[in-house]
């Protein structure tokens, strides 16, 4: 069954509306049924009584509790943590907007985290409500995210993700090893049960990561700056296969001891890891798109198919 339409209902702070369908049932008011079915939100009482639980024309919606129709709110976190580092757009037209993100900014809404994120921060700065990722980063990891514009385009630049046809670099500090450089390492990870669910683990099987790594130069301190191009695009690949090889990334949370979530984050001790460019041949223009956090003329690469 196709989706309803989105109805034409404005950013509050860059967050756009979430939808609730209302099924028949016993609620006799719409206070009820909210309470039920999102017992997380507290505050629906203070909320249905500003008007801010709408229908699809915007308007407040009544107490009565009526089925077969969706409702809209739009999350707000009242602790939400600030992330105190500012993204940058580095390239954008009709089609695609391309950002540079912080450390420790989520790319979606989730969780503790709904204004502070990339993608509300975005939609805030350019009035673009319908902007949405094509692809994710961690949290934890800064870099460039690539956003497409236009929602009928949304699956065209989707595909090229599921089709591995993108290239990406990244770059990473860890312990310095020599090697042999440059190496491709091959890895099956699997999400565990349990206590560490949140680690992916290195088991037997076909391998279903892939990235080639290498040395680009050492640091003090007995680190090293290392290029890591995903040939694949498994959950915490890189991450989770510089640990297998005995190279944690400098400021890793997760890996190898998983720690305690800390809200706020420490803001002074990031992960080292960072997407840094980009590309891929634009299924819409034709075009042969290349992206870089390094250059200062743009950071942006277009070329004729």
């Amino acid at each position: 069954m196709a989706r309803p339409p989105k109805p034409d209902l404005p950013l509050r702070d860059g967050v756009g509306a979430s939808a609730v369908f209302c099924p028949p049932g016993p609620w006799a008011t719409v206070l009820a049924f909210l309470a039920e079915r999102l017992p997380r939100v507290a505050d629906w009482p203070e909320r249905l009584a500003r008007g801010d639980v709408v229908d699809e024309a915007g308007h407040a919606v009544d107490t009565g509790y009526r089925p077969n129709r969706r409702v809209f709110y739009w999350r707000y976190l009242e602790a939400e943590t600030v992330v105190p580092f500012e993204e940058r757009i580095v390239f954008q037209d009709e089609h695609l907007l391309v950002a540079d993100k912080p450390h420790f900014l989520p790319v979606t809404p989730s969780g503790l985290y709904a204004r502070q994120t990339l993608m509300a921060r975005l939609r805030h700065s350019t009035g673009l409500a319908d902007l949405i990722p094509v692809h994710r980063l961690d949290r934890e990891t800064a870099g460039l995210v690539v956003f497409c514009v236009r929602p009928g385009e949304r699956d065209a630049y989707h595909q090229l993700f599921r089709d591995r046809a993108v290239a990406k670099v990244y770059e990473a500090i860890a312990r310095f090893s020599d090697g042999p450089w440059p190496r491709v390492v091959r890895h099956r990870l699997e999400e565990p049960d349990g206590e560490k669910f949140l680690q992916m683990q290195v088991v037997d099987g076909e391998p279903n990561a892939e990235t080639r790594i290498d040395l680009v130069e050492a640091l003090p301190g007995e680190l090293a700056r290392y290029e890591l191009r995903p040939r694949t695009g498994a959950r915490h690949q890189l991450r989770a296969q510089m640990n297998a090889l005995g190279l944690p990334i400098v400021g890793d949370r997760v890996y190898p001891v998983l720690q305690p979530h800390e809200n706020p984050p420490r803001f002074d001790a990031p992960l080292q890891l960072v997407a840094r460019e980009i590309g891929f041949t634009d299924p819409i223009t034709g075009e042969l798109r290349r992206f870089s956090r390094g250059l200062s003329s743009g950071s942006a690469t277009i070329a004729p198919p």
